[in-house]
């Protein structure tokens, strides 16, 4: 301390106390504020807790306290708030996939799973079997209550059946023709255990995605197989192409063969009725004149016999008079005779005159 400054040393002033004075808060109106905000966030729950949306591809499981109370499908539907209620959604109206023996993920890679591919045949052969399975929920609520994975339950279900077949089929049948029947067994076994077991799921389809046996020269050897049976329903489809386009001309004209035999039926029925009818007729006439229609009938024969020859009839008068025939000829060279006057006499030929059986009758007839 400086001592020339001694006589004006002052002691320090002592620090001034400020007292504010506070008000105790209100506990009621605190009360009412918590209860207000406690109300209006219950409400806010409650009213996002009591309304849900189902799709129109989902069914919605109502549980109350845990009990399956309903189920609803698509819409917008009311519930117990708090929990009290809820729903568990369902895609119902969906077809699901299963893949056995490959898999295939969002890109499109395949990626083969031998353990699951590789079975054994009847006549004791390997070969890799890869299937496609369909399926959709048909009912929600023993799909999600009635047993635990459904969807692996169903995958193993088929597994089994699908080796219990192909065990009891050839390789021949498993790589060739028999693929639909194997398919369908495959089904129908899935199917009938499902009903059984009811864990609410259907099947919907099961095929053969793949089916070759494990070597490379195996493959080739069945590949030639199934070319050669392409080519061989190739060249049937064309025969019954040729044989769709060729058959409605055969029958077309196989029609018309069997309308004109119907005609020729006809018209020979008609000339039989016609010739019956002209017997009877020429019967009657001959009933009445006997003698007459024979000799008429005679004379038709023997025109329709010897069209083009001329007939004289010899009644068997005059014995002792030659006769000289044809008369024609006679009189024609007698013409011939007088325009040339030609004293060469002519000799007319003879002629054998044929007999006749009914001497009472003298014509000539010709035709």
């Amino acid at each position: 301390m400086d001592e020339n400054n001694y006589g004006s040393y002052q002691p320090p002033k002592a620090p001034r106390v400020v007292t504010v004075s506070m008000n105790k808060p209100d506990k009621k109106k605190i009360i009412k504020i918590v209860v207000s905000v406690l109300v209006a966030l219950i409400v806010v729950v409650g009213g996002m807790t009591c309304f849900y949306t189902v799709d129109d591809k989902q069914q919605a499981v109502v549980t109350t306290f845990g009990k399956v109370t309903d189920i609803t499908d698509a819409g917008v539907h009311f519930k117990l708030p708090f929990g009290i209620q809820q729903e568990h959604k369902v895609d119902v109206n969906v077809y699901q996939k299963i893949e056995l023996g490959y898999t295939t993920d969002r890109n499109g890679n395949y990626t083969t799973n031998t353990s699951e591919s590789s079975m054994i045949t009847g006549d004791y052969n390997i070969v890799n079997v890869d299937f496609f399975v369909e399926y959709k929920v048909s009912n929600p609520e023993r799909y999600l209550f009635a047993s635990d994975s459904p969807e692996l339950i169903l995958k193993n279900l088929i597994q089994s059946q699908v080796r219990n077949v192909v065990g009891s089929s050839t390789v021949d049948s498993v790589l060739t023709d028999g693929k639909e029947n194997i398919q369908m067994q495959v089904k129908n076994l899935v199917t009938e255990i499902l009903n059984e077991y009811d864990i609410g799921l259907t099947l919907v389809d099961v095929r053969i995605q793949d089916a070759e046996p494990p070597t490379q020269e195996v493959i080739e050897a069945f590949k030639a197989v199934e070319t050669a049976k392409q080519k061989a329903e190739t060249v049937v489809n064309d025969a019954l192409a040729y044989q769709n386009a060729k058959l409605p001309d055969a029958q077309a004209q196989a029609d018309k063969l069997v309308q004109n035999a119907e005609y020729l039926k006809q018209k020979r029925i008609n000339e039989a009725i016609e010739q019956v009818a002209m017997f009877e007729a020429m019967y009657v006439e001959y009933a009445q004149n006997p003698d007459i229609t024979k000799s008429r009938m005679y004379y038709e024969a023997i025109s329709e016999i010897l069209p083009d020859v001329k007939l004289y009839i010899n009644t068997g008068s005059g014995n002792n008079v030659e006769m000289l025939l044809p008369l024609e000829s006679i009189v024609e060279e007698s013409g011939q005779n007088n325009t040339s006057a030609s004293t060469s006499s002519y000799q007319a030929p003879s002629y054998q005159t044929p007999e006749v059986s009914d001497e009472n009758i003298g014509e000539e007839v010709t035709e």
